[in-house]
């Protein structure tokens, strides 16, 4: 049931190509299950990201010096 609009997307996309729906709905059954795994691994990087780049910035402003400098 959670898969369904995903289904029904799919489905209606394919006929309108002329297609019976049936690879649209797979295609869209399995388009859904993947966006379900993905936005959060996405979501979860994004933050990770902004944490380290306000991390970084943090330091370059109290030290002056650039955070990344390998000296």
């Amino acid at each position: 049931m959670n898969n369904m609009l995903g289904m029904l997307i799919g489905a209606a996309i394919d006929r309108e190509d002329g297609d019976s729906g049936v690879e649209g709905a797979i295609t869209g059954y399995l388009a859904e299950g993947a966006l379900k795994i993905v936005a959060p691994l996405a979501v979860t990087f994004a933050i990770g990201w902004g944490v380290q780049f306000m991390l970084r910035r943090g330091i370059e402003a109290i030290t002056g010096e650039d955070a990344i400098a390998t000296r």
